[in-house]
């Protein structure tokens, strides 16, 4: 059992946990909790910790058969963790990279893809990557200046869709844009001078949603890739939606019609 901090493999896990750059350099990250040690498939899988009490709590129902792993001490678990009461399981992992032609989906569907430009909250994020999923959405590409994807806050709001949704980090999203359209996908931008609603458009064929920043929105830049502006209805004084929130709109009027 490791009780000590000082452990190199805890001081890791520490540097992992907190920085970017650790998490850059080692193209690994920390996902904890019992369900994304569950999700994280087993060719990312690179190591796991377990505090004692999980340990004895779970010795019996077989949740680490043929596993290998480390036992550390409750409190050196605690000090390990970035949550406020740990579950006492954590997994270091790889990352998992894609293509972008991977982010087009495979089959005969039409791809259905998120452009996110400057995302600051990393709870949108995550959020926006497990809907993503539900809505059916082939691939997620993001500006350099969002938050990271891989930071803890990140990865808990995926609950494991970070490991089934395809997404790149781009440095230049107007490039990215261009490609799209020579890839036939249209093009719509989330915008408060939209003309149509986002319901009066038609998402069956390539389709690619842009947001903004939630501060500032989209820059007028990547507002100008765009083929069409779309808007979401607001009553009262309200502006603009939570950056999720309008991206599960969108998201889910393509799925309807499809």
């Amino acid at each position: 059992m490791i009780t000590s901090i000082s452990n190199p493999q805890i001081k890791r896990v520490i540097q992992l946990n907190s920085k970017s750059k650790a998490r850059r350099e080692e193209h690994c990250f920390v996902a904890e909790g019992l369900k994304l040690f569950r999700e994280t498939p087993e060719i990312l899988r690179k190591n796991v910790f377990v505090s004692e009490t999980f340990l004895k709590d779970h010795s019996l129902d077989g949740i680490l058969n043929g596993i290998s792993f480390e036992t550390v001490s409750d409190a050196v678990f605690a000090r390990m963790s970035d949550t406020k009461t740990p579950q006492g399981i954590l997994t270091v992992a790889e990352m998992p990279s894609y293509s972008r032609e991977q982010l087009l989906g495979e089959g005969s569907r039409a791809p259905l893809l998120m452009v996110l430009e400057d995302l600051q909250d990393p709870g949108n994020v995550g959020t926006i990557l497990r809907t993503a999923e539900g809505a059916g959405v082939t691939g997620i590409f993001m500006s350099s200046r969002t938050a990271d994807v891989f930071q803890p806050k990140v990865i808990r709001s995926t609950m494991g869709s970070i490991y089934r949704v395809p997404f790149r980090r781009e440095e230049n999203l107007g490039e990215v844009c261009d490609w799209l359209k020579e890839k036939q996908v249209r093009i719509f931008a989330a915008h408060l001078r939209g003309e149509n609603t986002y319901r009066g458009e038609d998402y069956t064929g390539g389709t690619a949603f842009l947001v903004g920043n939630e501060g500032n929105g989209l820059s007028s830049m990547l507002a100008g890739r765009a083929d069409v502006l779309i808007r979401i209805p607001m009553e009262g004084r309200v502006e603009s939606l939570n950056a999720a929130v309008a991206s599960a709109l969108l998201m889910y009027a393509a799925h309807d019609q499809r």
